[in-house]
């Protein structure tokens, strides 16, 4: 009576990440190359045969909401502490990939020059989801680094493909003047739509002020965003990127503490089933590139992939070990030597070029035929190469990882325990300096007023490492053990009365949230990742 292979997809998509993910978690082993494998045998079940994924389905749905969870999370601080760094990687590291990718295309390959820059533009940028999955261990400030990287580079990617298309097809030729008016254009014109966004975001919070409404505002923000800047041929990434960077700013002091929960948990499973989904894409879509594969042998195709991979790789190591010791001679300030890194510390930056889903995107928006009608040069192989380069990355590049980030000997960080203390003293030394006031204008009696003050100096004493180690002991705590002995009587005879009809559900709800409140004040809540 219904065709039920668009839910059987649907559920086996889900098993595969429930699979994919649990397998990680037992054996440590790389998550998205796991992914990826589920996505290869999902490829030979016969209902996913034909599943095609279109690139607007990447680039429109996925990318915004990925990139705005990402941006809202990142620190602002570290990027603007290594804002040169990341524009020289984010723009500059792009381009020239994609030069010595075209290079390789022409001189070993074959192919074209503006077919050699499309190729170039595919595999030039790095993946913010990639990154996030696989380079975990890394300290702070690199992985922020990484992270930064990652967010601006597609709008990079993305304007430098749209120019190669344009000239590869023949729909344009090339101006060297077009593709900076392009750039231009992308770059101011995204800045400004993302910043714009965000006020009339805020300002429509403040209008709601209901954690639903609010919560559909955040769900709507990224995708606002990305449709008015494409729509005036801005960067749509960047729009998103400063929109969420832009309200993680401003967020704390205009977002209740009830919204803010609720779109954390929110985001927090939606860019999680996102990430998971993107890689089981990339596996999905392999078995058909290599099928319509027809243009060249597959024995080709597998060595310009390697070719083309060993460029890119070879590319960002370079840079990450040229490019600072030219600017070390050109800036020799104390504040710019006190941030510089050891060639050792450097490397896991240089060997976190990861490739994703966006670089298959990009390979999908490749147009079937060029502006005469005639098909468009070596697109198979173009798809061939991209994911072979996807591959490389993630598999080589994901694995070996953590043995290059032991390598790196970066010692323990402890910047963020030292920043959380510092956090919790100021905090509570600012609650304390109001409190005589807050209980006058409320009239609280004295014996109120020595709790809270008495719970504050505890909570001071508590902080630092003492509180990390109070948490790491809090289910042997025989009070926290006991409160929770409580919380479960009282679920069971809330959970009779209901059975009994003496309640209706929605008593239930309010009460069993109230209680697991309390739980989780007892065991720790989880903060956003």
């Amino acid at each position: 009576m219904y065709d039920i292979t668009g839910l059987a997809v649907l559920v086996f998509f889900g098993v595969a990440i429930l699979v994919a993910e649990l397998l990680a978690k037992r054996t440590g082993f790389n998550g998205p190359v796991l992914l990826i494998v589920g996505g290869l045998g999902l490829g030979f079940l016969p209902f996913t045969s034909t599943i095609r994924v279109p690139p607007e389905l990447v680039v429109l749905l996925f990318l915004p909401a990925l990139l705005y969870w990402e941006a809202l999370t990142v620190s602002l601080r570290e990027i603007r502490n290594d804002f040169r760094t990341l524009v020289l990687s984010s723009v500059f590291l792009v381009i020239a990939t994609a030069a010595v990718v075209a290079t390789v295309a022409h001189v070993a390959l074959g192919l074209s020059w503006p077919v050699g820059f499309v190729l170039g533009a595919i595999v030039a940028p790095t993946d913010a989801t990639a990154v996030t999955a696989v380079a975990r261990g890394l300290p702070r400030r690199p992985l922020t680094m990484l992270r930064a990287e990652s967010l601006v580079n597609d709008g990079t990617a993305l304007v430098l493909f749209g120019v190669a298309v344009g000239v590869a097809s023949g729909a344009e030729p090339f101006r060297a003047l077009g593709v900076l008016e392009a750039f231009g254009v992308s770059y101011l014109g995204g800045i400004a739509i993302g910043l714009v966004v965000a006020w009339v975001a805020i300002k429509v919070r403040q209008f709601a002020r209901d954690a639903l409404l609010e919560s559909v505002v955040s769900l709507l923000t990224p995708f606002v965003a990305f449709l008015i800047a494409e729509e005036i041929h801005a960067s749509g990434v960047l729009a998103v990127v400063v929109c969420g960077l832009a309200l993680g700013r401003v967020g704390p002091r205009s977002i209740g503490a009830r919204t803010r929960a609720q779109a954390h948990a929110f985001w927090r499973i939606t860019t999680f089933l996102l990430n998971a989904a993107l890689f089981l894409l990339v596996g999905l879509e392999l078995p058909a590139a290599l099928t319509g594969f027809s243009s060249r042998t597959l024995g080709f195709g597998v060595v310009a992939a390697l070719l083309v991979a060993a460029a890119v790789v070879l590319t960002r190591l370079s840079w990450f070990y040229v490019v600072p010791y030219v600017i070390r001679l050109l800036d020799r300030r104390t504040s710019q030597r006190a941030r510089r890194m050891t060639a050792r510390q450097r490397l896991p930056l240089a060997w976190s070029g990861f490739r994703g889903a966006v670089s298959l995107a990009i390979a999908l928006a490749v147009p079937l035929t060029t502006v005469d009608g005639a098909p468009f040069p070596d697109r198979d192989l173009l798809l061939v190469v991209t994911f072979g380069v996807i591959l490389v990355t993630l598999v080589v590049q994901g694995l070996t990882l953590p043995a290059v980030i032991r390598l790196a000997h970066y010692g323990p960080d402890t910047a963020a325990d030292e920043e959380m203390a510092l956090a919790q003293s100021r905090t509570i030394d600012g609650a304390l300096a109001i409190l005589p006031r807050a209980a006058a204008d409320h009239g609280a009696p004295d014996a109120l007023v020595e709790q809270l003050r008495s719970e504050h100096e505890s909570r001071r004493r508590r902080s630092g490492a003492a509180a990390e180690e109070e948490r790491r002991r809090a289910d042997d705590d025989v009070e926290s053990a006991v409160r929770l002995a409580l919380l479960r009587e009282r679920r069971r005879v809330l959970v009779g009365l209901r059975d009994e009809g003496l309640i209706d559900d929605q008593v239930v709800l309010r009460v069993q949230a109230e209680l697991d409140n309390e739980e989780l004040g007892l065991t720790g809540a989880p903060g956003p990742e």
